[in-house]
């Protein structure tokens, strides 16, 4: 299996990334509060990690099959 080589974006791309947020209103940086209520979620993470390659997939095909049972309300 090879390995993707990954590539750094360029300044400009980084800036033009940045605007983009920027101009975005449903971005938003999140307070201290805010970031310690997701704390839960990297456990969950490292969880899925820890079982090897793959992992994304798998927890992907966990979410599918959550949301099979809980669908989403769209507001």
């Amino acid at each position: 299996m090879s390995k993707t080589k990954l590539r750094r974006n360029t300044p400009e791309e980084d800036a033009a990334i940045n605007r983009g947020i920027a101009a975005d209103p449903d971005a938003a940086a999140l307070s201290t509060q805010e970031m310690k209520a997701l704390r839960p979620f990297p456990d969950v993470i490292a969880a899925f990690r820890a079982t090897g390659e793959g992992w994304q997939t798998r927890m992907n095909n966990a979410l599918r099959i959550y949301l099979s049972g809980h669908p989403l309300k769209v507001a």
